[in-house]
């Protein structure tokens, strides 16, 4: 008898062939508070690879409930899609002068900067009975982030909504921008799903290191880096709370996969033919 794949890609995002009547919630169980993982990872090779490590865990039925964690590049740095043409979607020459690393997460979606200034966010969850559709894992993310933003971004910066597929935006009258790109990966039994948050970075880098996306959703309507991003300005720690908030992270934890992260580092991460191989 012929073996499913752990995962397949669509789109550029790893996904399993999904069970649309899968329940949409954050959590392992319905109600119960995720875990907070403080981890101070040197480099975003290593953020990367913890992202994934989590996520086999997930898989393998070592998570229980839902692992939520936040970090932040130390440096300026692309990130490309698992699927991104590299040459198509960064401005090599551009990195070179400005000795800016690139790297390949595992998870779809166009090229990113990170950076300071750029909180990223991450939440693994373990699904022992099968993973929900996509648009559920996208709503069962994005709109608990979008309320708790709401309740704490100043009304006069305008309102938070959805747009896209995976973005969070602001609106401001009528003038839609971008502060949020999220991706996910999907296995059988667990689903990564992480993203940006552009607080206070500089968006002259994203403008000199990215070139425009091959692809892009139509509120875009082709703005540049510059009109197309905005910053939220509401400072570091306001965000994790938020996040926090947003996926009742209240249980702390400690432990973290060390051993697969090395791993994932050592074999694909920190590998030129893995970053490189499209």
């Amino acid at each position: 008898m012929r073996q499913r794949p752990d995962s397949i890609e669509i789109d550029g995002i790893a996904t399993y062939p999904l069970r649309a009547e899968a329940p949409a919630a954050v959590g392992a169980r319905a109600g119960e508070p995720a875990e907070w993982l403080a981890a101070d990872l040197e480099s975003v090779e290593e953020n990367l690879a913890l992202d994934e490590a989590l996520l086999e865990e997930a898989h393998a039925g070592l998570l229980t409930t839902s692992v939520v964690r936040t970090w932040m590049a130390k440096a300026p740095v692309v990130v490309v899609g698992s699927s991104s043409h590299v040459d198509t979607e960064v401005d090599r020459s551009a990195c070179a002068a400005l000795g800016v690393r690139i790297v390949r997460r595992p998870t779809g979606g166009a090229s990113v900067v990170l950076g300071p200034g750029c909180l990223m966010w991450s939440v693994v969850t373990p699904y022992p009975q099968g993973t929900p559709t996509i648009e559920q894992l996208h709503a069962s993310r994005l709109e608990p982030l979008c309320r708790m933003l709401s309740r704490t971004l100043p009304v006069s910066r305008g309102s938070i909504e959805r747009r896209g597929s995976s973005d969070i935006v602001v609106v401001d009258a009528q003038v839609v921008r971008k502060f949020s790109g999220n991706a996910l990966r999907v296995k059988r039994n667990g689903v990564l799903y992480h993203g940006t948050l552009l607080d206070n970075f500089n968006m002259d880098t994203v403008a000199r290191l990215l070139r425009h996306p091959p692809r892009e959703p139509d509120y875009r309507t082709r703005r540049s880096h510059l009109d197309f991003l905005t910053n939220l300005n509401l400072g570091q720690d306001v965000l994790e709370q938020v996040v926090r908030q947003a996926f009742a992270a209240t249980v702390a934890r400690s432990d973290w996969p060390q051993h697969r992260v090395e791993n994932l580092v050592r074999q694909r991460y920190g590998q030129v033919h893995w970053t490189d191989r499209l």
